[in-house]
């Protein structure tokens, strides 16, 4: 991680541990918001006007938190408006890494560059997605539920496409949200990177407790988790099924059952990958090679040939 904007040790995993020995996130550090008159958001600063061209997102493709935006960035017609970089999918004892000319906007060599260009003297962890402007050359937010929302309604005419977050669903949006996040999102990582087996253990416990809970509305109902309307929503739950099988089942040690053994969760995750702009957020190869890349959890760095998928790739 950085410390006062040095890079000071081999990259971990787990920063920091709650008193049961469980996995506890960085919160993110930069929450400023896109608008489209360049007024402040619901955090940080003003001064950060929609205008295409200007603004740039770096992402990788292993990652949930990322792969949320990349998603909204599609299906909000943002191809052409924000421009991106993509990180090597393998964890390195620096973090993040580009390939050669992969950063065209600041030229760096790892992620945690582009923080300490942000802040010379930033303290953390160097996190994907990060969202900057080219025009004041700073990060404007690393929250990727933050740039979810500014990419559905921050960038005002520039922007097209299903409205990710209506008015009339907002509060049964947020509650399956605050269900969700800490029960499945982060607790196949509370799974993975739990230090003590009690902290697994109830890790664990939410995961599937959830996924059951899911299966049986999508069975009853859907074809997304409110209805008829495709929302984000259901962008931050696909994250984290497609995922699944692949590498937290094996490596996470969630292992109780795959998303193939849940019918309707296997459905509702392929109806959304066939969503026009969805399937080129999914790399399968980067996913493994990037998880398994995990010195903490895999060692010796052996990404395995399985599983086969019978999703993957898909019949579009």
């Amino acid at each position: 991680m950085l410390v006062d904007g040095k890079w000071v040790e081999n990259w971990q995993p787990v920063q920091a541990k709650d008193d049961k020995g469980g996995f506890v996130r960085q919160v993110s550090g930069f929450r400023n918001w896109i608008t489209a008159d360049g007024a402040p958001g619901p955090t940080g600063q003003g001064g950060f006007k929609a205008e295409a061209g200007r603004y740039h997102l770096y992402v990788a493709l292993i990652c949930p938190w990322a792969s949320r935006t990349l998603i909204g960035r599609a299906l909000k017609g943002l191809k052409d408006v924000v421009s991106v970089s993509v990180v090597e999918p393998e964890l390195g004892d620096q973090g993040w890494a580009f390939a050669a000319g992969a950063d065209p906007v600041n030229g760096a060599e790892f992620m945690h560059q582009i923080y300490v260009q942000a802040d010379p003297h930033y303290t953390g962890r160097a996190t994907v997605p990060v969202l900057w402007d080219k025009e004041t050359g700073t990060i404007v937010n690393n929250e990727s539920a933050d740039i979810l929302r500014m990419f559905n309604a921050g960038f005002g005419a520039l922007a097209s496409g299903p409205d990710l977050y209506p008015e009339a669903l907002r509060a049964r949006i947020d509650a399956l949200n605050e269900r969700i996040y800490p029960r499945l999102n982060n607790g196949v990582y509370r799974a993975g990177f739990a230090t003590t087996q009690a902290a697994y253990d109830e890790a664990f416990a939410d995961v599937f407790a959830e996924l059951d809970l899911l299966e049986a509305g999508l069975a009853a109902g859907g074809p997304y988790l409110t209805g008829p309307a495709f929302t984000e929503a259901d962008i931050r739950l696909f994250v984290t099924l497609v995922r699944f099988d692949a590498a937290y089942h094996g490596l996470f040690k969630t292992n109780l059952r795959r998303i193939a053994d849940y019918p309707a969760l296997q459905a509702y995750m392929q109806r959304i990958l066939a969503l026009p702009g969805v399937a080129p957020t999914v790399s399968i190869d980067h996913i493994k090679r990037g998880y398994y890349s995990i010195k903490a959890l895999n060692p010796v760095g052996i990404v395995p040939k399985g599983p086969e998928l019978p999703w993957w790739p898909p019949q579009l």
